[in-house]
């Protein structure tokens, strides 16, 4: 299904919810707001007669019903300390970051300062929104959040959160398997890995102790072993609570893990789309223009079939290419069994600490050699207009491609 962003304001829904006396959460009107007021943000400060007053958008009303309200009257400490660290943050911005003195006794705002108060407490709604909507669709126990301190960015305008393929008309990512092993020790029996020919991928503490380049054999719903098993991991979801941030050197949104992540552990996997790669061909001649790189060609047996994350994805949407990355792809087979469709999970290098950002690297280079077969099918899809790499790492290539 397609999805078409609402082209109204949020301050024409609120208006038509009122009007109707209509409930909307999301939006922010609910039975209580519909009967009392609430403080949504401070818009505005001014002095008059010695007296100090806010600018006040109350929740749930539209901002035709802005009323300015004395100190007094406002029991919001956090909205207020909001409004007095955006407003030091704008003008620490335009002193070139030098050291902010504030004034007490200053008895009004220029616009320009009110202006980007208003936006930076719309954003911060906006971004509180868009964190609760993205941990209403996961299906992982861990948390999401969402942080932007550089810019004015809010949420992604045209990106769907989905936790796994989202197959195109024609193509099937389950090929109806019927069959499990029937272990009731998966390490020490036949299981899934052996019948495929391959070993078991992980180890008795769940890390992963393959080399790149071999896949991942999983076992799947019809097998006997229960939801414990050592050998279910990527199909359990991100185990470990991620934040996407603004980044503040122009790459955009990022990844950073908010807990410690040990070597060889699972971290996410890469969904999107999954479209023929002649589809792949035309849409990426559209993001070489935009400079994005959303396509993953799923080449582990062939070239028939790329993931698009452009539009729909997860997590991983938002992890950025580094030359010298902490995450590894690997392909994995759980309920499908078809070569020409594995999953692409992301797993730790090394140990990555809290607070740090997670990257690929989009080439799947770093740990793999490349002169080796175990190179093949990890690659994403090559771009035709070459573009900048920002990663900073010391042996950055320079392009992304």
């Amino acid at each position: 299904a397609w999805y078409v962003p609402c082209l109204a304001s949020l301050e024409t829904l609120q208006e038509l919810c009122r009007k109707e006396n209509l409930t909307c959460k999301s939006i922010g009107i609910t039975n209580r707001s519909l009967k009392s007021y609430e403080v949504e943000y401070l818009c505005d400060y001014k002095v008059e007669e010695g007296k100090a007053y806010y600018l006040v958008k109350w929740k749930g009303w539209p901002e035709s019903s802005n009323t300015w309200e004395p100190r007094k009257h406002l029991n919001c400490p956090l909205l207020l300390q909001n409004f007095l660290r955006d407003k030091n943050e704008y003008l620490s911005r335009v002193r070139e970051g030098k050291a902010l003195k504030v004034r007490n006794h200053v008895k009004a705002l220029k616009p320009a300062i009110a202006d980007y108060i208003v936006k930076k407490a719309k954003q911060r709604i906006a971004l509180q929104r868009w964190k609760e909507e993205l941990n209403r669709k996961k299906n992982h126990k861990a948390m999401i959040l969402v942080e932007n301190t550089v810019d004015l960015e809010g949420p992604p305008l045209d990106f769907y959160y989905i936790n796994e393929y989202k197959p195109a008309p024609g193509i099937n990512v389950l090929n109806g398997i019927t069959t499990g092993c029937e272990c009731a020790d998966c390490p020490a029996e036949k299981c899934c890995p052996k019948e495929a020919g391959f070993i078991l991928a992980y180890n008795k503490r769940k890390k992963l102790k393959i080399q790149p380049g071999l896949p991942i054999y999983e076992c799947n719903s019809y097998c006997r072993c229960g939801p414990d098993c050592p050998n279910r991991i990527v199909q359990k979801g991100t185990p470990y609570s991620l934040c996407i941030f603004r980044t503040n050197n122009g790459r955009g949104w990022g990844v950073k893990t908010l807990q410690t992540i040990k070597t060889n552990s699972f971290v996410m996997e890469y969904v999107g789309e999954v479209i023929t790669s002649e589809e792949a061909e035309r849409r990426g001649q559209f993001y070489d223009n935009q400079g994005n790189t959303y396509l993953f060609d799923l080449d582990y047996d062939s070239d028939e079939f790329t993931v698009d994350a452009a539009r729909y994805g997860n997590v991983s949407h938002f992890v950025n290419h580094s030359c010298d990355p902490n995450l590894q792809v690997f392909n994995v087979f759980i309920d499908n069994l078809d070569l020409r469709l594995p999953r692409i999970a992301l797993f730790s290098t090394r140990t990555i600490k809290a607070g740090e950002e997670l990257t690929f690297d989009y080439q799947m280079k770093g740990s793999i050699d490349l002169t080796s077969d175990s190179a093949e099918g990890l690659s994403p899809s090559k771009k035709r207009i070459r573009t900048v790499c920002k990663c900073g790492a010391v042996c950055c290539r320079g392009y992304l491609n």
